[in-house]
């Protein structure tokens, strides 16, 4: 890997190979104390997970957690795609140690062709194709989770993350511990190229049937849980340094 210099003056981390299968090792059986030592995670659907071959699991974005909640509670090892700007500090090292992908989310084609070389080789990457934290319905989605699924033929596992953030708590929210979470993993979903149309065409039905199952999965989930979503349209607290 190898770094670049940025506005801010700290150089953002740009991986230079895809991450080694290895690096997840470990991340998997710290997410899952996060899951159950630190708080109370309840997980549903892991029959659902292919066994074998490669799995793009996109899961609902409303916290900092989603990504390592889904991580503890999933039963493949997987590299999830993250924003760049997480990549600071002692985190910045622990996830590009544990095998993760730093995606500028202004654009970004390096990140999804690193994701894609992952799934070549038959392994998982996580994704939350809403791109930002939000009230985490799935209303809209971006076009990377389509673009890897096309173009690696790996099965989308939608995945519904509940609890880490709900009512008006704002984005940048850390729950404290013992809170009550659910991961629930869906059906997995196979897009392919249609015949008769244009490889843009193709690219925004599969976004939409993806958008489509990833939002019904999480209503599903809502309803067998009994969690809520966040409220609509509340942002960060003015905490100095805190990204929305």
């Amino acid at each position: 890997m190898k770094a670049v210099k940025s506005d801010g003056g700290r150089p953002p981390l740009v991986l230079d190979a895809a991450p080694p299968r290895w690096k997840t090792w470990w991340s998997r059986p710290v997410g899952r104390v996060l899951d159950h030592a630190v708080y109370r995670t309840t997980v549903a659907g892991r029959e659902n997970i292919p066994a074998d071959g490669p799995v793009i699991f996109a899961a609902n974005h409303l916290s900092f957690l989603d990504g390592p909640v889904m991580v503890g509670a999933a039963s493949r090892y997987m590299h999830v795609i993250v924003a760049q700007e997480m990549f600071k500090g002692f985190l910045g090292w622990v996830l590009a140690a544990s095998g993760q992908i730093p995606v500028d989310r202004a654009g970004d084609r390096r990140a999804l062709q690193l994701a894609k070389e992952v799934l070549d080789r038959g392994d998982c990457v996580g994704i939350l194709p809403e791109g930002t934290r939000g009230t985490g319905d799935a209303a809209h989605v971006n076009g990377g989770v389509a673009w890897l699924a096309l173009n690696s033929g790996a099965a989308v596992v939608p995945v519904a993350i509940l609890g880490t953030r709900a009512g008006h708590e704002p984005r940048n929210f850390i729950p404290r511990p013992r809170r009550h979470l659910h991961v629930v993993f869906g059906e997995p979903l196979t897009v392919e190229r249609e015949p008769g149309f244009s490889g843009r065409v193709s690219m925004d039905r599969a976004t939409e049937r993806i958008q489509q199952r990833l939002a019904g999965h999480i209503q599903a989930a809502l309803a067998a849980t009994g969690q809520g979503l966040p409220a609509a349209g509340h942002s960060t607290s003015k905490h100095k340094g805190q990204q929305p």
